[in-house]
């Protein structure tokens, strides 16, 4: 990895990050099978820090896997292992569903996000006993982050809102369903970042909820909802580069306020 000084704003995380793929990327993790679910797992094997990373509704995607890889590689002076959970045990939403313009991928669609397993608050409530699989395979890591896309980005916030002192900080990435009311019993610093397409006031009544002291919220204007995770395409210039920078936000975030 190389060592380019800190410029232009960013701290030295953030200008290290490695180039991102368009197309053919090579994950640098593997998968195991941890808490009963399968586990896409990258990143140094003496970490301190865990990264919980829940996926969009999509799963599995190489833009997302790419996003995990860069967290768990591209900061210098913290070591970050990275989990991305199979949370719908290899039958996530079909892209192809996308936009659900017939009346089949309508209901498709809709049995998807009705299935009582699919339900963020269904997941938000098996992450404690997930947790303690992941710190038993992993005795090295001390304290432990999330960061959720979309779908994934609701399970954040209920996660962080609870009483539980599970993780140290958060991200939610272009979030799904965002309820400001969840903002209000956030107690870990928070980073929100969201997309042209999310609901500018839902985002900005979010953002006026939020009261812990550490805490950033950015609305990345000209990028579609999932610019991060599997509606990526990184082929445009345009999206590569927030691509980047989002990762770069949550990077530098991470750095600065996970104590």
């Amino acid at each position: 990895m190389s060592t380019m000084p800190a410029t232009h704003g960013h701290n030295e995380a953030c200008c290290n990050i490695p180039p991102v793929v368009s197309t053919g990327y090579i994950t640098k993790g593997s998968y195991e099978e941890l808490g009963g679910y399968k586990t896409y797992v990258t990143g140094p094997a003496d970490a301190e820090k865990g990264i919980i990373s829940v996926y969009d509704a999509f799963g599995y995607f190489d833009q997302t896997l790419q996003g995990a890889d860069i967290l768990a590689t591209s900061d210098k002076h913290q070591k970050y292992k990275v989990f991305v959970t199979d949370w719908f045990k290899e039958k996530p939403l079909p892209i192809e569903w996308f936009p659900p313009d017939t009346e089949e991928k309508q209901k498709g669609v809709g049995e998807f996000f009705g299935n009582p397993e699919n339900l963020p608050p269904t997941v938000a409530a098996k992450l404690p006993e997930y947790v303690k699989a992941l710190q038993a395979a992993n005795p090295s890591i001390k304290s432990w982050g999330i960061l959720g896309y979309c779908w994934g980005g609701k399970v954040a916030s209920l996660v962080t809102s609870s009483e539980s002192s599970l993780f140290k900080v958060a991200a939610a990435v272009h979030p799904g369903m965002v309820d400001p009311a969840d903002a209000n019993g956030i107690k870990v610093p928070f980073i929100l970042l969201a997309s042209g397409d999310e609901p500018v006031e839902k985002i900005k009544e979010f953002d006026d909820r939020l009261k812990v002291p550490k805490k950033h919220v950015e609305t990345f204007s000209d990028q579609v909802h999932g610019w991060m995770a599997a509606r990526a395409d990184l082929a445009n210039p345009r999206v590569k580069e927030e691509y980047v920078r989002g990762y770069q936000a949550v990077l530098d975030f991470f750095g600065k306020n996970w104590s």
